[in-house]
């Protein structure tokens, strides 16, 4: 929504917008832009008339703002609709789809496409190092991270079924969104609206090895298949190698040639892999293979997605937003690779709806095992007793409900040679920022 805001206020409409709780790095970059900001959702928020509402998939019914833009009569739509009426149905639009992986996915896209002057378009649900802005109006092709999750109270469609991409990307498919679907296969029935919506002339770029976007595919599709897979793991077409164990430098394949290496900052093979599947996206749309590892090479990521806070008194702290087990391993065993022996600590808000819930107990409990300390933020909301997910970390886990204890027992156990991480798809009370300050002034005492 944030991003929208960004692409109104530069197509000269005159934006606001109303959120529960806003916080970096949306939050400056919607203050930088000059779109104000309002705390709650209060009626008098839509004073004067505006001429459209977008609503967010947060709002239900019984919201006092919805229950006002009803009985009003004021005009509104949801965000992606939006979207795709009024700057994707002209353009090449490439839709950047699964359940880990978009937002840094659609970031290398992006970057390949600038470095290589095509002035691309681009919505993506953070901040890329390279712009500095999570969206930008651009020219004919336009680069979307194209979510899964419902789009408003009143379309209960997924968002991605508004963008009618061109060329789509399928980096993963697994059970996410508790909240709104009961089981993994309605997910794919999403998954597989989407693929319906792909010309046959356009092109669908799959990993091949997730079993379950092979099941989505096979109920049907109509366009150019571009399966990619890690080096040596089956007869995919497109081929990333772990020249280095860590992920940080990279041999990459098509049809048994290799196209060139790529030495770059980030660490892992979800990392290997997105870049992989980012190479192909640009392939598709006249980017040489070469073009893009030379963008890759100086890719900066993307904010909260591992992004390293600071460096004091040799302490390494990240901030990344996690909102799913798998990806929380992933990243945990790319940066174990990345680290060698160094103790890693790990500080985490299951904050996602899904995550409060008892769904992914066990596979969080498996997440962490790469770390050497973990403390899991509580609420009272958590459907789970967190010494489930405490029990495969031979006592290394604790559970603090107040973020000023977890703080605390950081600071207390942090030491020379150690690497901090923090963990949550929300604002985490502001947590990563105020451990940095802590650690600024013990670091200059």
């Amino acid at each position: 929504m944030g991003g929208l805001a960004a692409l109104a206020r530069a197509d000269g409409h005159e934006v606001t917008g109303s959120d529960e709780n806003v916080y970096p790095p949306m939050s400056t970059q919607l203050e930088s832009l000059g779109i104000g900001l309002m705390t709650g959702y209060d009626p008098s928020h839509l004073e004067p008339r505006p001429d459209l509402v977008l609503v967010g998939n947060a709002l239900s019914r019984g919201n006092p703002a919805v229950e006002h833009m009803l009985n009003e009569g004021i005009p509104f739509t949801s965000g992606p609709r939006w979207l795709g009426e009024n700057y994707l149905a002209e353009r090449t639009v490439i839709g950047v789809a699964g359940t880990h992986g978009k937002t840094t996915t659609s970031s290398m896209l992006a970057w390949i496409l600038e470095s290589a002057g095509q002035n691309p378009g681009f919505l993506i649900g953070g901040i890329p190092g390279n712009f500095g802005v999570s969206a930008r109006a651009g020219g004919s092709v336009f680069v979307v991270e194209a979510d899964e999750y419902d789009t408003a109270f009143f379309d209960k469609r997924a968002k991605f079924v508004h963008y009618r991409p061109r060329i789509a990307i399928l980096g993963n498919l697994e059970y996410d969104h508790a909240d709104i679907y009961p089981d993994l296969k309605s997910i794919q029935v999403q998954f597989h609206h989407l693929v319906r919506t792909i010309p046959g002339q356009g092109q669908i770029i799959h990993n091949a090895a997730d079993s379950r976007l092979g099941e989505l595919l096979e109920m049907g599709s109509w366009s150019r298949l571009a399966g990619f897979d890690l080096h040596g793991q089956s007869d995919a077409p497109w081929q990333v190698e772990l020249v280095e164990r860590s992920g940080s430098k990279l041999r990459f394949h098509h049809e048994g040639r290799v196209l060139g290496e790529l030495e770059w900052a980030l660490t892992g093979q979800h990392n290997a892999l997105n870049a992989l599947a980012a190479m192909i996206a640009a392939d598709a749309v006249g980017v040489e293979p070469d073009r893009s590892l030379e963008a890759l090479a100086g890719f900066k990521g993307v904010k909260r997605r591992m992004e390293l806070l600071t460096e004091a008194n040799n302490i390494r702290v990240y901030d990344d937003f996690a909102h799913h087990p798998t990806a929380i391993r992933l990243t945990l065993e790319g940066l174990r690779r990345s680290v060698g022996g160094a103790r890693i600590l790990v500080a985490l808000e299951p904050a996602s709806n899904t995550m409060r819930s008892s769904v992914h107990v066990r596979e969080l409990s498996n997440a962490m095992v790469a770390a050497d300390k973990v403390w899991l933020k509580t609420s009272e909301d958590m459907a789970w007793d967190p010494h489930e997910v405490f029990q495969s970390l031979d006592g290394a886990g604790k559970a603090r409900a107040r973020v000023d204890k977890l703080l605390d027992d950081l600071a207390s156990e942090a030491r020379p040679g150690d690497v901090v991480v923090f963990m949550s798809n929300r604002g985490f009370e502001s947590a990563p920022r105020r451990f940095v300050e802590r650690l600024h002034g013990k670091s200059a005492s």
